[in-house]
């Protein structure tokens, strides 16, 4: 409506629009309440003041629909997938005041821990100024959870359960919040169970997008404990796709283009199309993406009983990021149908040993790794592998918790403050391969037949999280015989676990050995992207292969090519975090990406970095800071920017190094040492680029000042070789060569037609 109000439509030209899009009266109804609750990413930036304001901070959001706003209010804690409820965090009573004073993302628990432990409704509202209507929500909500902790799962009355569950309550909720019987506590499982036998099953309600005004072709579903249902299930064949949940580091909207594709595709091949999901920011949950939208949580229990009403076909759980594949065997287990790769097969590329005895059986290098479930474990592991090591938490996107670990007393540290292993989630410990370079490979597989998709090659080195890593498509810098391998690897993969839909796959060389690092049987985040260099819709011919069609069928033959360069560079929120280091590692922090397109890979990755706020000089000053063990690497790049015609600058001992290999460089101070110093010209708009590489941890502290300073003064920064060698490659190109200018539709088509 506001488009075509743009372009001078008149309200009354369009009334049919709005009468059938728009509710007749904005009047508030009592039908149902909508809670929309933020998402943040804290956990990766630990230095970053947490305290919530005018700057804002969060990556993502969550919404819910409940018949009453506590219902809608516990549904969108739960949706947030923060690993703990709403009704489990606690804090430290004498501290509480403090902790109610200050606005933080975990308020909402600190204001209900309050409760629990009887201050008033008119004591919190006086700390923090919450209105008085929410926080007596708030108590009711705790009184319930009171009422609930006197029984037993034995004794518990089907009223009283029936009242938990119109609260808002999961089985989850409930089981932890029951008394133990003789010392044994109830399982989700066991009020599962209970729950059903006495009938208590949810109704779905609809939001009818036409208002009553017309019949609503598109209305969505929530799900309420009341007695009438208004879902309304068909008899067609149905596909259930499930999505990936809030945005968050890691994971975000590459996984939402992936489930509308699919959803897309699926209704082109006759299918009804159902998605679930409960991220509002989302094409995946407009409601006339999918047939039937279904805006709930992604639990095993939210998405069972929308199973247990629309009964499905298949379920997809490939396109959603972590989210869905982490109740994949579960949901199998309880005999939903998955379609695509098995789940035992998308297990088996996350299990470490078997994952490793297949990599054996296929004679495919991979570096040496062990898995551990306590520190002792992780010593011995780490021992025999030798530092320095890889450790992360399995079952993760996004590189969560993931350290280069160097020394014991490191590892000690990251084991005891980090992560907490189980049986479940052991640690994966892997050697880590230094000076080493990375690549990911996107493929097709229909189980008959693998397709490479995008082979493209990071812009930084190992050690850097593929999600922050500028990449190429097509590689610039790789033996064509390496390039072959990586190709066999992948079509051995493809077909040992069976893959059907779409499969990523990373690689490192070292040495002219491929390593294989990780198979993931599944869409990455790299789809979006390959698809648009290479025109071809993966994750919508994903789907269709999913559903049973074959490759060939497809029109798919052949590994995909591109004929120009495609480099995608990751966006950081660091300005948004003032004092945060800008320092790259294996935990990804990067929110976003773009893509620079180009007849040459200078051009490209020039537009990309340009298109991430990145402006890179053609003159100028560049100031040079490198550890040691990247000295003699960092010659050729300099000797390159000098002859481009910049000047350049450099503290002691990069200066020292240069002046002895015959590169011109002028001295400066560090922060600290005297002045001017560098952190002065950065203020001063005297220093137009800046490569910064620092090791261990007294380097990293030195110059996190300088890189700090070059975020707020907006001062392109890099901190790995790789990437300052494509930085100069593309100043070079830059310097000689205009931008060129065509659509994405143009690029595809035979002869582009090219404007300045």
């Amino acid at each position: 409506i506001a488009a075509k109000l743009a372009v001078g439509y008149k309200l009354d030209e369009i009334s049919n629009d709005i009468t059938q899009k728009t509710p007749a009266s904005f009047e508030p109804t009592l039908d149902y309440v909508v809670v929309k609750i933020p998402k943040w990413n804290f956990e990766k930036f630990k230095e970053a003041d947490s305290t919530l304001g005018t700057q804002m901070k969060s990556v993502g959001e969550v919404m819910a629909i409940g018949r009453t706003f506590k219902e809608a209010l516990l549904k969108g804690v739960r949706s947030l997938e923060r690993g703990k409820t709403l009704t489990s965090e606690k804090v430290v009573s004498e501290h509480l005041i403090r902790f109610l004073l200050t606005p933080v993302p975990e308020r909402l628990a600190y204001v209900h821990h309050a409760l629990s432990v009887n201050y008033s409704v008119e004591e919190i509202h006086q700390h923090t100024k919450i209105d008085p209507w929410f926080l007596n929500q708030l108590k009711e909500i705790v009184e319930v959870e009171k009422k609930l902790q006197q029984y037993s799962m034995d004794n518990l009355p089907a009223d009283v359960l029936r009242e938990c569950k119109r609260t808002g309550f999961s089985d989850q909720n409930i089981s932890e919040l029951l008394k133990p019987i003789n010392g044994v506590a109830a399982t989700t499982a066991d009020v599962q169970s209970f729950r059903h036998k006495a009938g208590i099953r949810p109704a779905f309600k609809r939001v009818d997008t036409c208002a009553a005004e017309f019949e609503s072709y598109t209305p969505y579903f929530y799900s309420c404990y009341e007695t009438e249902s208004e879902a309304n299930p068909t008899n067609r064949k149905k596909i259930m796709v499930l999505g990936s949940g809030p945005n968050r580091i890691g994971q975000g909207i590459e996984f939402d283009y992936c489930c509308c594709h699919a959803s897309f595709a699926l209704k082109d091949a006759g299918f009804e199309t159902i998605m679930v999901n409960c991220n509002p920011e989302t094409v995946s949950t407009d409601y006339d993406t999918s047939d039937r939208l279904y805006f709930e949580p992604l639990t095993f229990e939210d998405v069972m009983e929308i199973v247990a009403v629309e009964k499905p076909l298949g379920v997809i759980v490939q396109f959603g990021g972590q989210t869905p594949l982490n109740l994949a065997l579960k949901l199998q287990q309880a005999g939903v149908p998955i379609i695509g790769t098995s789940p035992e097969n998308i297990d088996l590329a996350e299990d470490r040993k078997r994952f490793g005895q297949l990599l054996s059986k296929l004679e495919i290098p991979q570096p040496q790794n062990g898995t551990a479930l306590c520190l002792e474990e992780a010593r011995l592991v780490a021992s025999e592998i030798g530092y320095p090591v890889l450790v992360r938490p399995s079952y993760v996107l996004g590189g969560r918790a993931m350290s280069i670990v160097y020394d014991q007393t490191s590892l000690d540290e990251y084991m005891t403050t980090a992560v907490e292993a189980s049986p479940e989630h052991p640690i994966l410990i892997d050697k880590f391969l230094e000076n080493a370079f990375e690549y990911d490979v996107d493929a097709l597989c229909d189980g008959d037949r693998v397709i490479i998709a995008g082979l493209m090659e990071h812009i930084e080195e190992a050690g850097i999280h593929s999600g922050d890593s500028s990449c190429t498509l097509p590689p610039i810098m790789i033996d064509l015989k390496l390039l072959e391998r990586m190709k066999q690897y992948t079509y051995r993969l493809g077909k040992a676990l069976n893959v059907i839909g779409l499969m990523n796959i990373q690689f490192a060389i070292q040495r002219s050995t491929v390593y294989v690092l990780e198979v993931n049987p599944r869409a990455s985040r790299t789809v979006p992207y390959v698809s648009k260099a290479t025109g071809v819709p993966l994750a919508k011919i994903a789907a269709r292969v999913m559903t049973g069609e074959k490759l060939k069928d497809l029109g798919l033959v052949e590994d995909l090519r591109v004929r120009h360069y495609f480099v995608k560079s990751p966006v950081f929120p660091f300005n948004k975090f003032l004092g945060v280091d800008t320092i790259l590692g294996p935990e990804m922090k990067s929110t976003g990406e773009v893509m620079g397109v180009a007849e040459s890979f200078g051009i490209a990755f020039a537009k990309a970095q340009l298109s991430a706020g990145i402006r890179l000089p053609k003159t100028g000053t560049v100031f040079l800071s490198v550890n040691d063990r990247d000295k003699a690497n960092l010659l050729p790049i300099a000797q390159n920017l000098y002859d481009l015609g910049f000047m350049l600058l450099a503290t002691a001992g990069t200066h020292n190094f240069l002046e002895n290999h015959g590169i011109k460089s002028d001295g400066v101070f560090k922060a600290g040492e005297g002045r001017p110093n560098v952190v002065d010209l950065i203020k001063s708009k005297k220093i137009d680029l800046i490569i910064n590489t620092p090791l261990g941890r007294q380097s990293h502290y030195d110059d996190k000042i300088i890189r700090r300073a070059a975020t707020q003064y907006g001062v392109a920064c890099i901190t790995t070789l790789s990437a300052a060698a494509a930085a100069a490659n593309a100043i070079g190109t830059l310097q000689h060569d205009n931008f060129t200018v065509c659509s994405l539709q143009e690029y595809h088509s035979i002869n582009p037609t090219k404007t300045s």
